[in-house]
Formats: structure tokens, sequence, C-alpha cells
């Protein structure tokens, strides 16, 4: 996007500067666009997941004229609701890969697994848990630090022989993660195993 005497150019145009109508072609020459006073211009707008656009501004006096919205701030009881109603929906879309067990052991079959049923009461119990922590957060910036919590994740090195085998380690690497914390659950359905992984570690 340009910019050209307050008025913000969303695509190349024909432009008449000084009773000259110049072609939309000259959108490809910044030497002749820098010298028409045709700036490059950028928008800055606020996160949206938290904040309305507010005033606008313009600051014309660098080489790239820059339009900024401030923000206003959403509603906090309706932020929290949307995250309230995201932890419900993940968490019901865990218990709905599981409840065939007991379906079937409604019907006379096979018994609930224990680690199944070990699983689904550590799926509630953590539920409780992120139900408590949201409704905590009574500022912006706990909303915006429980959606995106730093973590530091660890993990061992993949080693490749040449005949394909992948061993593991000793070398690990780390690495930062921002996670949802409204959708976080750490209990595991399953024995199974990441080779790889070392350790997930809140900041």
């Amino acid at each position: 996007m340009w910019y050209y005497n307050s008025q913000i150019i969303k695509t190349p145009k024909a432009m008449e500067i000084g009773d000259v109508l110049y072609p939309k072609a000259i959108f490809r020459d910044s030497a002749q666009l820098t010298a028409l006073g045709i700036k490059p211009y950028s928008e800055v707008t606020p996160d949206s997941r938290y904040y309305w656009n507010g005033a606008y501004t313009v600051d014309t006096s660098g080489a790239e004229v820059v339009g900024t919205y401030a923000g206003t701030a959403r509603d906090l009881a309706t932020l929290r609701s949307s995250m309230l109603e995201k932890a419900n929906s993940h968490v019901a879309g865990l218990h709905a890969a599981i409840d065939w067990y007991w379906s079937r052991a409604a019907k006379g079959g096979t018994a609930v697994p224990s680690n199944i049923a070990t699983y689904a009461t550590a799926l509630y119990s953590e539920h409780e848990t992120i139900k408590t922590a949201i409704a905590a957060c009574n500022t912006m910036a706990k909303i915006k630090a429980y959606e995106a919590k730093p973590h530091t994740e660890t993990r061992k090195v993949n080693n490749t022989a040449e005949d394909g085998t992948v061993t593991y380690g000793p070398a690990t690497t780390t690495a930062t993660r921002h996670i949802d914390m409204c959708t976080h659950f750490t209990a595991n359905p399953t024995d199974e195993v990441d080779p790889a992984f070392v350790s997930l570690v809140a900041d």
C-alpha cells in the first residue's frame, strides 16, 4: 500500500498529480514514487483477540507512512467466557475419543481398562484446575499470559545410522514453546513414549 495527500492507495492506479496524469505503472518505479511524494504505507493494529481497533493516527514524517490504531480492550468477562468455552470444547473432544470404552462395558463387553479409567479421572481433574485458573484471570495481562504461557522443551537429538537405525541423545536441544493453557492437558491415555522427549517446563 501507498500514501499520498492523505489518501491510502491499496492497489496501483492512475494518479493525477500537478495536472499530469501518471499511469498505474509508476507504482513499479520506486524512484518516481519518491519524486512524486508517494510513500509506502503500512498499518499497525492491536491483537484482535484482545482489543478492538480504537483511535487512528498517522505518522507521515518518515520515508514510510505508518497508520496506527490504538487498542480498545475487549470485555474481560467475555474473554474469560471464550477461554472457558475453548477449554470445555477441547476436553469434550478428549472424552469423546474414549467414551466407547464405557459403552462397550455397559453392553456386557470388556470392562474399561484401568489406564483409560485413570486417564478419564485425570482429565476431569485437570479440567477443574483449568476452569479455576481461567476464573482467576482478572486482568488483560493474566489472560494473555495464560493463553501463551512460555515453556522450555528439551528433546534428545536424533541420530540416524547408515542402515537407517535411529537413536536419540545423549546430546539435547531446547526450544521455547508458547502454550495455550486452556487446552493444555498433560494426562496421556496410553503407555506410548516419545523417545526424543526429555521435559517440558513452564518458564
